[in-house]
């Protein structure tokens, strides 16, 4: 990583994950195409069908439901709040994952409680950055950038859930996988954490730390981003495909330093694609 060649730590042997540049085959089977009458172009639309999908499908009266982030989640949680007000869903609490889906359950009316390491969590539902076909595990957190977002809620409420839906558009889920994985890592000798992940995935991979605003450069520009919890997040930037997202996961939870990464494994996991035809892959 050249903005931190100056370094003069000493690093074990890197371990090298593999990777391919041939797509995988998937073993996960397409359950089923749920057709909708228009062909519809935009994502907006395809993930509204998906979000609507997603609530009805899945979310019951008296259900305690995780609240995701993102698009798709957004259009949930609207879609959620117009049928509680409407009567048809009743006595639903929602556990949100971050600041912006709380603001946004408020608005549609949705009754709210904290997140606790006992919490019982019937549903939750997420967008996801990347979902890896046949293993579906996911890539969260490519794109927060806001000091009062936490990756690790988000990923306590998923792995706490009984039941997880991711909801993507067709082009987020691959076989043959590239570009970021954000890592939370102690702010304290940051920089040593982030030279040994360099190594780990040396020639693989560039290793930046991230900004919250101003000129992006790989030492996090002048105000790198701190997370609520006081972490900073280092983007691990793969430039070879990855073939396989467990193995990487596994790599960076032994790094000394790490405390959390945007890799999430969850089962059971059902993935609910919005095709560009305007019908609905559901992936489980």
């Amino acid at each position: 990583m050249a903005s931190l060649a100056t370094s003069t730590l000493v690093h074990s042997t890197p371990v090298r994950i593999k990777t391919s540049s041939k797509p995988r085959s998937s073993s996960r089977n397409c359950k089923k195409t749920v057709p909708f009458p228009v062909t519809r172009a935009d994502s907006s639309s395809l993930l509204l069908d998906a979000a609507k999908h997603t609530v009805d499908k899945h979310i019951q009266s008296g259900m305690v439901v995780g609240l995701g982030s993102g698009q798709a989640s957004g259009m949930a949680i609207q879609y959620l709040g117009r049928l509680l007000r409407a009567g048809a869903l009743k006595d639903v609490v929602g556990v949100p994952m971050s600041v912006t889906s709380a603001s946004e359950a408020a608005k549609a009316g949705i009754p709210l409680d904290v997140y606790q390491d006992s919490s019982q969590i019937d549903f939750a539902f997420d967008d996801a950055d990347i979902i890896e076909e046949e293993t579906l595990v996911a890539i969260i957190g490519r794109q927060k950038s806001q000091a009062d977002e936490s990756i690790i809620q988000e990923k306590s409420i998923l792995s706490a859930a009984k039941k997880l839906v991711f909801m993507i558009t067709g082009n987020k889920y691959m076989g043959s996988l590239e570009g970021s994985i954000p890592v939370l890592v102690q702010a304290l000798n940051w920089m040593e954490t982030a030279e040994e992940i360099d190594d780990l995935f040396l020639g693989d991979a560039e290793v930046w730390r991230r900004s919250s605003i101003g000129q992006v450069d790989p030492m996090g520009g002048d105000f790198p981003l701190i997370t609520r919890e006081g972490h900073n997040v280092l983007d691990v930037i793969f430039t070879s495909p990855i073939q396989s997202l467990a193995e990487v996961a596994e790599s960076l939870d032994k790094v000394d330093g790490v405390v959390d990464h945007g890799v999430i494994s969850k089962l059971p996991c059902t993935v609910v694609i919005a095709a560009e035809s305007g019908g609905l892959n559901i992936v489980d």
